[in-house]
């Protein structure tokens, strides 16, 4: 059974269709990347797959019940974490995760074992008793999120969950996603981080202008560009671009200390820069190819669309 059926959903705004014929399925137990340029429709698709917003046709399942028919009975299958958190700042740590706790029907010792847990994965427990809008935007992240867990959901949703936190905050976010998924919950990831979703991903589907234009594993997707593969070069010293502009280069773009460079004939590049380099005394400190990459892939699909 697919955790989570979407059919034939529709949006519009006015005049603007916000989603348009957009149908999912996401299978049980799968980590799912659902990906877009700004505007594209996923934050709107995500509300009506939530429940939070009623399409204007399609339907909508959540482990096989109808969110419009039987909203209460969908929405205890799962765990919502928004773009933007919507923890209470007034109301400390705990009392955010009792309250979550609560509306889940959960008792009060099942509560009380769960927030013990979920405080100590978090990084949270010397923060308890702290009122939450003292908190930082990674801190407050990590609050929302152990409140949409706590139940332990069957269906994760996040919107974005990594944007704008630090390295420590990132790294626990991950790892919850991760625990999660093991533990047997279907999570539904809509995210900016091609890497991310690269790395986490079962199945990545990609929407653009309102319509699904791709889905595939991050690798079949992948393969779809198979013409451009790259390789990465750093030297001992700065180069001009025309070094990087000979045999077999497409384009050489700068990439941190490195350059990358983009071509159909990996072979080719390699011995011309190893060539090059040793003609002209210059030292390549490494040198390393690679297949093509699910950003390009992104990109390349949604500038086609």
């Amino acid at each position: 059974m697919d955790a989570i059926r979407a059919e034939h959903l529709k949006k519009a705004f006015a005049t603007v269709t916000a989603v348009n014929d957009v149908s999912i399925a996401v299978k049980e137990g799968e980590i799912f990347g659902f990906l877009g340029p700004n505007g594209a429709g996923k934050t709107t698709t995500i509300r009506l797959v939530t429940g939070v917003l009623t399409p204007d046709t399609g339907t909508v399942h959540i482990n096989g019940i109808d969110i419009h028919r039987h909203p209460l009975d969908a929405k205890m299958q799962m765990g919502v974490i928004p773009e933007s958190s919507t923890v209470y700042g007034d109301m400390t740590a705990e009392q955010n995760l009792h309250m979550s706790g609560k509306m889940y029907g959960m008792p009060r010792a099942l509560r009380d074992e769960r927030i013990d847990e979920i405080l100590l994965r978090m990084g949270l427990s010397e923060k308890r008793h702290t009122l939450v809008r003292t908190f930082s935007k990674g801190m407050k992240q990590r609050v929302n999120i152990a409140c949409a867990i706590i139940h332990r959901p069957r269906v994760l949703f996040l919107d974005e969950p990594t944007s704008g936190l630090d390295v420590q905050s990132r790294r626990l976010v991950i790892e919850t996603i991760q625990d999660m998924n093991e533990q047997g919950s279907t999570i539904f990831l809509t995210t900016h981080n091609i890497e991310e979703a690269n790395t986490l991903c079962q199945t990545v589907c990609i929407i653009n202008k309102g319509k699904i234009v791709a889905q595939d594993s991050p690798e079949r997707l992948k393969k779809m560009f198979d013409t451009t593969q790259s390789v990465e070069v750093s030297f001992d010293r700065p180069v001009g671009r025309d070094l990087l502009s000979g045999e077999g280069i497409l384009r050489a773009e700068p990439c941190g200390d490195k350059w990358r460079l983009y071509t159909d004939n990996p072979d080719q590049v390699l011995k011309y820069l190893i060539g090059r380099a040793e003609r002209e005394s210059i030292g390549i400190t490494s040198l390393a190819t690679s297949g093509p990459s699910l950003e390009e892939a992104f990109i390349q699909i949604t500038e086609c669309t």
